[in-house]
């Protein structure tokens, strides 16, 4: 078995520094950003956090209506790179432009926009994991996207940062003149421009080596006619995938073992999703000032960079189920423990905490199902395993913004979470366990389709 990566899989895994750039910056300086845009608009701070976590829940309503057609349309021959790059450039092109100040309304709706592309590009890019590596390797090459991802992410993200709180230390500020230093650096919009730019071109960098190398092995056959021509081919194509979207559906109910993974998947990755979402938020109901939050953010993603590889090779001697339910405890606790605190220094232990276990439940579990599903229907059930994972980002992001505002505390808006992963892991042993009575049959499948293909594992070398 060979241990070297090929070129196919160090450019997948290096799309995730790039893409993890923009994760970086959506989950930290857009949060201030924002806040800025709302202070301008004397909007109250708790009606500003209910407004962002209405934001990511309606990106999550649009990201699973729209999922499934992607998906779909993605496993036809030919299709699933060029929508890669389609959905790469409107999340790219929508960073930049994050950055101009504009009435908050208007921002939010172009966040809703650029946040759809990011997560239409990141589903098909979990599904290329198929057509880059073999079964035995996709725990390792996993979590080494996630773990490259967590560091490479913080060269464009820190100097970033440098120059958002440090470059314009001398700017007025409309709303508080007095301010100077970081205070005043905070409040200028053309630091942000500067740094959302950065990260922007940073993602797009690393998108190239990526499209250069990759080729799509599994695919879905659509008989077409040579005399008809490639446009009424791909209208063809197209039609057809809008057709098997509900035979996807059925298929995955039918599926039981697919099925139950996925209702897990759902509830436990609630409390990962909706913590990585409102992070800037959380830790400000909490009391942290912003830099702190900042310093916390750089913290986690060295934390989970080793935590990351060290759990596939874990995974690699006790299981993957096994260190995927073992992350599900891990982040229970985590969810628990936000309920009570109440200071920084408990704050700080958070953070470590969830560095410990993000990498890893997240790279596990998108292997995971890579061992558990047809490899010619990769983008298809990829797109229910993007919208089972947003769905559940909607409900932890609604509730916390629900129970935030009339509670007007952060804490008591993480008690869902903490309901929602541990039913996660009741359902994951059920799945586990329907699964592993599968695993011949599935074998079986895929056997087939390599062969009808012609795949084999050189396939996957360079």
């Amino acid at each position: 078995m060979k241990k070297k990566l090929s070129k196919k899989e160090l450019y997948w895994i290096l799309y995730d520094v790039g893409n993890s750039a923009f994760t970086m910056v959506s989950v930290s300086l857009f949060a201030l950003f924002f806040t800025n845009l709302t202070d301008l608009a004397g909007i109250s701070s708790h009606n500003s956090d209910a407004y962002w976590s209405y934001a990511a829940s309606i990106i999550t309503i649009i990201a699973v209506l729209i999922g499934p057609f992607i998906g779909t349309i993605s496993d036809n021959r030919g299709f699933k790179k060029p929508l890669f790059l389609m959905m790469t450039l409107v999340g790219v092109i929508g960073c930049i432009l994050l950055g101009i100040p504009m009435n908050y309304v208007g921002w939010l709706v172009l966040f809703v926009i650029t946040k759809v592309g990011y997560n239409g590009a990141l589903m098909i890019y979990d599904s290329m994991l198929v057509d880059t590596t073999t079964e035995d390797r996709s725990d390792k090459i996993s979590a080494l996207g996630y773990a490259f991802g967590y560091i490479g992410s913080l060269v464009p993200f820190v100097a970033g940062i440098a120059i958002t709180a440090f470059g314009f230390q001398n700017y007025q500020d409309p709303l508080n003149p007095g301010a100077t230093g970081m205070d005043a650096s905070l409040a200028c919009p053309w630091g942000y421009l500067i740094c959302f730019t950065i990260n922007a071109l940073w993602w797009l960098a690393f998108t190239i080596p990526l499209l250069k190398s990759y080729k799509q092995n599994y695919f879905v056959r659509i008989e077409t006619t040579e005399n008809s021509g490639k446009v009424k081919n791909t209208f063809k194509a197209i039609g057809s995938s809008y057709k098997r979207v509900w035979e996807m559906f059925k298929y995955a109910k039918k599926n039981l073992g697919i099925f139950l993974f996925l209702i897990a998947f759902f509830l436990y990755i609630d409390g990962v999703y909706s913590i990585i979402e409102l992070a800037i938020k959380v830790a400000e109901g909490f009391g942290v000032d912003q830099v702190s939050a900042l310093i916390a953010l750089i913290v986690v993603q060295v934390i989970a960079c080793p935590c990351a590889i060290g759990i596939s090779y874990l995974a690699k001697k006790f299981g993957t189920e096994l260190m995927i339910f073992v992350s599900i405890i891990g982040y229970l606790f985590i969810t628990l423990y936000a309920i009570f605190i109440t200071n920084n220094v408990m704050f700080w232990v958070l953070a470590i905490a969830v560095g410990m276990f993000q990498g890893g439940i997240q790279s596990l579990s998108r292997s995971y199902f890579t061992q558990i599903i047809p490899k010619n229907k990769s983008g298809e059930l990829f797109s229910l395993f993007d919208a089972f994972g947003k769905g559940a980002s909607f409900i932890g992001t609604l509730l916390f913004g629900i129970i935030s505002q009339a509670t007007e505390s952060s804490n008591l808006g993480i008690i869902p979470l903490s309901c929602l992963v541990f039913a996660g892991g009741i359902v994951f042993i059920y799945s586990v366990r329907v699964n592993r009575k599968n695993k011949a049959k599935l074998d079986e499948i895929n056997k087939k389709i390599n062969e009808d293909l012609n795949i084999s594992e050189a396939t996957f070398e360079d």
